[in-house]
């Protein structure tokens, strides 16, 4: 049975496939919580927003930063802020990180699109 994701706000189809749904248990279980984690999203649902902060911040339990880059997911019908995207996803090549020591930002990721629970409206398709 497939789920149909909508925009809590306008109930705008988000056009969200339950295939590229990450695992339960693809990252720690704090960066999990509240969220769906896609690989691939419809590009024409939403709209993005570059952000950057400087704060210490954990991505995985062996990866941590000083320096966030993400971008905000907003609607494209009402700009409601559903998600973020994350360069965190599967390495793009088959590599270990920089010197064996983990995920590194000099090896490409693919983007992991992370959703908030609380802004989508979750319905079972019949």
């Amino acid at each position: 049975m497939a789920s149909i994701y909508s925009c809590k706000e306008c109930r705008a189809n988000l056009n969200l496939q339950t295939g590229s749904l990450f695992p339960a248990d693809f990252y720690f279980e704090a960066g999990n919580k509240g969220t769906l984690s896609f690989a691939a999203i419809d590009s024409s649902k939403f709209l993005f927003k570059k952000e950057e902060k400087l704060i210490p911040f954990f991505e995985t339990v062996n990866y941590w930063g000083i320096q966030r880059k993400r971008t905000k997911i907003n609607c494209n019908n009402c700009g409601l802020l559903v998600g973020y995207i994350y360069d965190d996803g599967p390495p793009l090549t088959g590599g270990i990180g920089q010197f064996g020591l983990g995920p590194s930002q000099a090896i490409s990721r693919s983007p992991r699109y992370r959703f908030k629970i609380k802004s989508l409206r979750i319905s079972s398709e019949t």
